[in-house]
């Protein structure tokens, strides 16, 4: 039986995607010498712990992994067994020994990070291009029904589709206050599904954290099972039943895709591996953390980088779906630039940036100030959202009033505003909020700055 998810993978071709359980410490990918670097400074935070425990913080199975790293540890007189609570060797517990603790206290000064246990780069390259591989279609009958409580010009989502199709790049632009963070939100919903997402990743020795948890969002890895069948003398069927498919490798996590939103404090430096020197292990950018999912730049020209800069910096990633990150030793690797970067600007695209750099970015689409008739029909789904009679009559008088009067453009946000401040001075006044024309004239004149 599946679990329904209609906008990606069925949840079992998800599970399938999973990175096994590494049966012994090569299988890992990883240096023996670095798993018990990891091992000795969880004991040194952690004191006295069982061996299942150290398993679990480091997402690896203790069985032929962690108790191998233990057996390492107690060779060298790193570690001493201090009983149990239960029966098998992963209920005992440990503890360092002094030369184990003047061994973590090395191993903290070579990096501080203490969490899941890294994936080899090369594993986490391979993964996010499988997982990218077969990106379901999203056909316009889907893309209506998420855009539904949006009122948009005819033909927008024609226009919109192709673009969120191809999981490259977009560039909203147009007017503030016409909904581009909104629509690239909406897309992002549109995306739906679940990635596998490393909590970090080693390169080199270097550790870089992947995992964060405003962006990846964890979902339950248990799947249901088919109830059992019905036992003689019982009453109805049995109630269903969930069992965790294989085992799979616990460094991985299973997210809903990632949606990244980034606007003014976005740099070129943030665009790289970024360094602690304190923690001596590495943050990954914005792009790393979007893989599989969606990146937005927002109020994409008002960057502390100049929009060319940034573009330049973003020439081989846009057209090959590869970036280059550097370590703090000068080793430069490839990773993975795999996800729909959405460009949402107020600014004119052509004053942004030239040709050359618009070409780059696949789909360019307007989202203009809205129609007459459009206006008013945000303004009637305002209105009832918010539980106030709907006045066309009004909304003539505000038309006429103030946007002609002091030549102001329409906004697709300004409904909601108006009818907002109309229900803060009704408030106030201690009066049901409405339209009429007195509490239009102290919403609009609050609004809008006329001369």
């Amino acid at each position: 039986m599946t679990t329904p998810n209609p906008y990606g993978l069925s949840r079992p071709d998800i599970l399938n995607l999973a990175p096994p359980q590494p049966r012994n410490v090569e299988e890992t990918g990883l240096p023996q010498g670095f798993l018990v670097d990891l091992a000795l400074k969880f004991l040194y935070y952690g004191g006295v712990m069982a061996g299942v425990e150290i398993a679990d913080q480091m997402g690896l199975p203790f069985a032929g992994v962690v108790d191998a790293i233990i057996d390492f540890m107690a060779q060298e007189k790193m570690v001493d067994m201090r009983g149990g609570k239960g029966f098998g060797r992963a209920s005992f517990d440990f503890v360092l020994t002094e030369r184990g603790r003047e061994v973590a206290r090395e191993a903290v000064k070579r990096t501080a990070y203490t969490g899941k246990a890294p994936v080899p780069l090369e594993q986490y390259i391979s993964l996010v291009r499988l997982q990218m591989q077969d990106v379901p279609f999203v056909g316009i009958d889907r893309i209506r029904e998420a855009f539904r409580q949006l009122i948009l010009p005819e033909g927008f989502l024609e226009r919109l589709g192709p673009a969120i199709n191809s999981s490259r790049s977009l560039f909203l632009y147009g007017p503030p206050g016409n909904g581009k963070t909104t629509i690239a939100e909406v897309v992002s919903g549109i995306l739906g599904g679940e990635v596998f997402v490393p909590y970090a990743v080693e390169v080199d020795g270097q550790v870089i954290k992947v995992f964060d948890p405003l962006n990846h969002k964890a979902v339950d890895l248990e799947r249901p099972t088919a109830p059992p069948p019905l036992k003689v003398g019982v009453r109805g069927p049995a109630p269903a039943v969930k069992k965790s498919g294989p085992e799979y490798d616990r460094r991985w996590l299973l997210s809903r895709r990632p949606s990244v939103t980034v606007g003014g404090e976005l740099t070129l430096e943030t665009l790289d591996l970024i360094f602690n020197e304190s923690t001596n292990f590495y943050e990954a950018p914005f792009q790393v953390k979007a893989n599989g999912g969606m990146l937005l730049i927002d109020d994409f020209g008002r960057q502390r980088v100049h929009p060319t800069d940034l573009l330049n910096r973003w020439i081989v990633p846009l057209e090959k779906r590869v970036d280059f990150l550097t370590l703090h030793t000068g080793k430069k690797f490839e990773i993975p630039f795999d996800q729909l970067i959405v460009f949402a600007t107020n600014l004119d695209p052509k004053e942004l940036v030239d040709e050359a750099f618009l070409r780059r970015i696949k789909y360019k689409v307007e989202v203009g100030n809205p129609s007459e008739e459009e206006y008013r029909a945000i303004f009637r789904a305002v209105c009832a959202a918010k539980g106030i009679r709907y006045d066309d009559a009004m909304v003539s008088y505000i038309r006429d009033t103030y946007y002609k009067q002091y030549d102001l453009e329409l906004r697709s946000c300004h409904p909601r505003d108006l009818v907002n401040l109309i229900i803060d001075v009704a408030r106030f006044r201690q009066i049901k909020p409405s339209l009429s024309q007195d509490l239009v004239d102290q919403a609009c004149k609050s609004f809008f700055v006329v001369m």
